[in-house]
């Protein structure tokens, strides 16, 4: 586009020379660009462009019914094979262009309006959690005064949330009337008709305190963008260059160093120290309760199938009888005590162990663990007949298996066999006879049954020495054998 400077030095030069191409020479432009500025200086009529037709023409209107529809939100990729169904037979490229203006012709009548939030002192403490290379960072904001409060904690649990939560209002010196987070899971017991509904736990804690609980919307960060901004500060100033620490104590002791440091000086969006006016909010802010709730002290667990607790992703048992029941965990001086909930009463107490171990005691199942046995069970019908002499027959096939016998599945049916040939009652002996002199072939069977019950046996229990009384045999003393008279 011509500036003023340069439409007037064309429009002298074609008063001098007198033709377009001339002025045009003259001005280092086009003749067609002469026409135009001489035309619209002397004020004739010059026809209107007609837009040129585009291709996604045929389907401007599918995509902004599309577009409102899904508010704004649905992407060409999405709606490109709907507009090729209907005609559209352009690149995906001039189909962006197609949905960028009608997504942009609606956010226009469609602005949310937000407007800036209006904070009144002693009314609002923001929270939120964050994390960066498996450490958790609790962060908090009382919203007037600017006061932020961080500290990093191993987990992001309800116990852990609540317990940051009164160190929090600890290190205020006061409750103020509302806690406003998003819809954390360790706070949200569900979720009706777009209202939060808190956990008992939560609702208590809140009750102890005085503070009413409050939840943002659903996937929207900018209703608590006080404390969102804070989480981003604490990982870049404190998290990633002190990172990283050595436990939880020497970080939260950076942390609060570092929120002394920025609580001290001036915050840019309010022009003042957030320290300085806290003193201020401070007077009203709620008093602290005089009985502080035990948060992170007491916990409660529920007894699963196992008649265990979990605490500290460790196993504790207790007696079998609360399966299924709840429980109150309390620690104190490396030990942990297992509270009924209902009467009080100590029903269990262990000594703490490292995480992935279990403490059981046997008197919470009636008595030690008994041996594993692994009962046989037979299937076919050589096995259900060879089984149905009794624990004879199943020790065989245990110390047969124990031993190696590849062929004992094969060997049942001799076996049987000869179970038929010599009777139950001569069988069962040679069996027995079998194992305890370990012959588990059908072979020994036979050679025992053929011997007869007329053979010895073992007189000591297995695993003693076994001690037999041979018959003598007369020897000659090594004196005869001497060659020459020698000895």
């Amino acid at each position: 586009m011509k500036s003023a400077r340069e439409r007037m030095d064309i429009i002298s030069a074609y008063r001098e020379v007198g033709t377009y191409r001339g002025a045009a020479v003259i001005s280092g432009t086009t003749h067609k660009t002469v026409k135009r500025v001489i035309a619209r200086h002397e004020g004739s009529a010059v026809a209107a462009r007609v837009p040129r037709a585009r291709n996604y023409d045929a389907v401007a209107e599918l995509v902004a019914a599309r577009v409102k529809a899904s508010s704004g939100r649905i992407s060409a990729k999405r709606l490109l094979p709907a507009a090729q169904a209907a005609g559209y037979a352009g690149s995906a490229r001039n189909f962006r262009r197609l949905v960028a203006e009608c997504k942009q012709a609606w956010r226009a009548g469609h602005h949310r309006g937000r407007r800036p939030a209006v904070w009144s002192p002693g009314e609002h403490l923001v929270i939120d959690w964050g994390a960066e290379g498996g450490l958790h960072v609790f962060c908090a904001v009382l919203a007037w005064s600017r006061v932020r409060f961080v500290r990093f904690a191993a987990d992001e649990r309800a116990e852990t949330t609540l317990a940051m939560l009164a160190e929090c209002f600890e290190a205020l010196g006061g409750v103020p009337g509302k806690v406003l987070a998003d819809r954390m899971g360790c706070l949200k017991g569900g979720v009706v008709a777009n209202v939060v509904v808190p956990t008992g736990q939560y609702v208590r804690f809140a009750s102890h305190y005085g503070f009413r609980p409050d939840f943002c919307e659903a996937a929207d960060p900018e209703s608590k963008g006080i404390v969102e901004n804070l989480v981003g500060y604490a990982k870049a100033d404190l998290m990633v260059p002190q990172a990283p620490f050595g436990d939880l104590t020497a970080a939260n002791a950076a942390a609060r160093a570092w929120c002394a440091e920025v609580n001290g000086v001036v915050h840019s969006e309010i022009c003042a120290v957030p320290a300085e006016r806290m003193l201020t909010e401070r007077e009203l802010l709620a008093p602290l309760p005089s009985l502080r709730a035990s948060i992170g002290k007491m916990t409660t667990r529920k007894v699963d199938r196992l008649s265990c607790v979990r605490f500290g992703s460790a196993r504790y048992s207790v007696p079998v009888r609360l399966t299924g029941t709840e429980v109150r965990l309390r620690t104190d001086d490396g030990r942990l005590l297992v509270i009924m909930t209902g009467a009080g009463e100590v029903v269990a107490e262990h000594t703490l162990v490292a995480p992935g171990e279990a403490s059981v005691r046997d008197e919470h199942y009636g008595g030690p663990r008994p041996a594993p046995r692994r009962a046989a069970r037979p299937k076919t019908a050589a096995e259900k007949e060879f089984c149905s002499l009794g624990p004879v027959a199943e020790a065989f096939i245990t110390g047969a298996a124990a031993a190696g016998s590849t062929r004992l599945g094969t060997d049942l049916a001799e076996l049987n066999t000869l179970r038929a040939a010599h009777g139950d009652q001569e069988f069962l002996a040679a069996l027995d006879r079998a194992v305890a002199f370990c012959r588990w072939r059908p072979a020994d069977v036979r050679s025992i049954l053929a011997a007869g019950a007329g053979v010895p046996g073992p007189q000591v229990p297995a695993g003693d020495a076994l001690i037999l009384d041979l018959p003598a045999v007369p020897v000659r003393p090594l004196a005869d054998y001497a060659i020459g008279g020698l000895s």
